[in-house]
């Protein structure tokens, strides 16, 4: 399963990885909008948005990416816990 989270803390990018190599996710961290950031998203399974952390600018260019095969999941909360339960929902449904 591919995963793509925007937003969430720098310091938290390894504990977010860590989280999703357990649960055997390919995964790709953006805390920050870069120039081409909507063309690095590609198409994944799964688009996770932290969105206390992340601009209103970088939640619409990720909407409009992701595709329509992509399931959203917006989180107020952007801690590990809130990611582990995002993906144990995800990963043990399918």
């Amino acid at each position: 399963m591919s995963v793509v989270i925007v937003g969430g803390h720098d310091r938290m990018v390894a504990q977010y990885k860590k989280i999703c190599k357990f649960y055997k996710c390919k995964v790709k961290i953006f805390t920050h909008m870069s120039a081409d950031f909507g063309k690095q998203i590609g198409c994944p399974d799964l688009l996770v948005l932290f969105t206390s952390t992340v601009s209103h600018k970088m939640v619409k260019s990720a909407l409009e990416e992701a595709g329509d095969k992509t399931d959203i999941i917006r989180c107020h909360t952007s801690s590990k816990n809130a990611l582990t339960e995002i993906l144990k929902n995800c990963c043990c449904e399918k």
